[in-house]
C-alpha cells in the first residue's frame, strides 16, 4: 500500500488541517466545492520556504503556489468522480488501510492514532485523508489502468533498442554526484563553484550523508540526493572517468575541476556488468512503459473532467488567464502572509 499516507506525511497534513480552520479566502471553485487559500498555503508553504531560502525569485515562488492549486483542483475533480461513480471506500477498508500503515511503521493502531493527534491532526480528519487516498487509487485502477495496454512485441523491440545493444562486459558503477556550475564567465566564477564543492566535501567528511549534502548543494538530481543510478564504464563523462575508475565502493573523490565548474563523486557500489536477458529485463520494461502510458491516460481523464466541470480560480490565482467560464464577479482572497508573493 505504498500509495497510502504514511507517518512522514503526518506533519504536513496536520498543518493543512490547522490551516483549513483559518478560512482566509477561496483559491478556486471546482463545481460545487471550493479550495481554500489556507489549504494551498499549507501544502505549498514548506516547499516555497526552501525555494526562497535557496534564492528563488518571486515569480518562481508564485508559480509553485499555482502548480499546487492545480493539483488540488485535480484531486477535487477525482473526489467528485468517486461520488458519482459510487466507488467510495468503506469504513472497514479505511480501518484495514490504517492497520497496515501502523504495522509498516511498527505501531499498534492505538499508538498510530496517538501519534496523529500529537501532531495536531484530528483523527477523524486523518481517516478522511486515508479514505481519499484509497478512492484515488481506486479511480486509477478502475478507470485508468484498465485502459492501459502494453504489447509483448513492444517490450521485445525496446529490449533490442535499449538493452541488447549495450556492452557485453566491463564494469558498471552506482554513483552519486555533487555538481556546482560556475555562474557566468567572470574571473573567479569557477573558484566560487569549487569552494562550494570543498564545503560539501567537508560536510561529508564530518559525518553528514553524501545524499543529504547533495540535496542541499548539488545541481544534478538534488531531489534524489545526487543519485545517478548505475552507469556503465563506457558511459562515464570524460571529467569523471579517471576519478571514478580509481574509487573503491563507498569512497568519495577529491574535488574535480571541469569546464562547467566543480564536482565530487561518491562510489556507492561497483560490479561487473552482466547483460540482462529479455526475461530478466521484461518486468522492468513493462513497468516503465505501463507507468508512462497510465500517466498519459490519467491526464486524459483529468482533462475530460476539467472540460465537464465549472472551474474558477479566484483572486491572485485568477490572474494571467487560465480561468474557465468566469462568473460575473469573484470573491478575492485576503492579502497574503509575509514572504508569499501575492498570497
Amino acid at each position: 500500500m505504498r500509495w497510502l499516507l504514511a507517518l512522514p506525511l503526518l506533519a504536513a497534513l496536520a498543518g493543512a488541517a490547522q490551516a483549513e480552520l483559518l478560512l482566509d479566502g477561496i483559491a478556486a471553485q471546482v463545481g460545487g466545492e471550493v479550495v481554500l487559500v489556507s489549504e494551498v498555503r499549507a501544502l505549498a508553504g514548506p516547499t516555497a520556504a526552501r525555494a526562497r531560502a535557496q534564492g528563488a525569485p518571486d515569480e518562481e515562488i508564485r508559480q509553485l503556489y499555482v502548480d499546487v492549486l492545480e493539483e488540488m483542483i485535480d484531486r477535487a475533480l477525482i473526489q467528485q468522480l468517486v461520488r458519482r461513480a459510487e466507488i467510495g471506500a468503506s469504513d472497514a477498508e479505511v480501518d484495514a488501510a490504517i492497520a497496515s500503515i501502523a504495522d509498516e511503521n511498527g505501531l499498534t493502531p492505538d499508538k498510530l492514532r496517538a501519534s496523529v493527534e500529537a501532531q495536531g491532526m484530528p483523527y477523524a480528519l486523518y481517516r478522511e485523508r486515508i479514505r481519499a487516498e484509497i478512492e484515488h487509487a481506486r479511480v486509477i485502477n478502475d478507470l485508468v489502468a484498465s485502459k492501459t495496454r502494453v504489447e509483448e512485441s513492444e517490450l521485445k523491440r525496446l529490449y533490442q533498442e535499449q538493452i541488447a545493444r549495450r556492452p557485453q562486459g566491463g564494469e558498471e558503477f552506482h554513483l552519486r554526484v555533487i555538481v556546482v556550475t560556475a555562474q557566468g564567465d567572470a574571473p573567479g566564477a569557477r573558484d566560487v563553484a569549487c569552494s562550494r564543492v570543498d564545503e560539501a566535501k567537508a560536510r561529508v567528511a564530518a559525518g553528514e550523508p553524501f545524499e543529504a549534502v547533495a540535496r542541499d548543494l548539488s545541481e544534478a538530481n538534488p531531489e534524489r540526493g545526487g543519485d545517478q543510478g548505475w552507469v556503465h564504464e563506457s558511459e562515464l563523462a570524460g571529467w569523471m572517468r579517471g576519478p571514478v575508475e580509481a574509487l573503491p565502493a563507498g569512497g568519495v573523490s577529491e574535488r574535480i575541476a571541469a569546464g562547467f565548474g566543480c564536482a565530487t563523486v561518491q562510489m556507492v557500489e561497483r560490479r561487473s556488468y552482466v547483460p540482462l536477458t529479455f526475461e530478466q529485463a521484461r518486468e522492468g520494461l513493462y513497468r516503465r512503459v505501463f507507468d508512462e502510458r497510465m500517466a498519459v491516460e490519467y491526464k486524459k481523464l483529468v482533462s475530460r473532467l476539467r472540460e465537464q466541470t465549472y472551474i474558477e480560480r479566484k483572486g491572485i490565482f485568477g490572474e494571467g488567464g487560465g480561468q474557465k467560464r468566469p462568473q460575473p464577479s469573484s470573491a478575492a482572497s485576503e492579502p497574503g502572509e509575509p514572504g508569499e508573493p501575492g498570497f
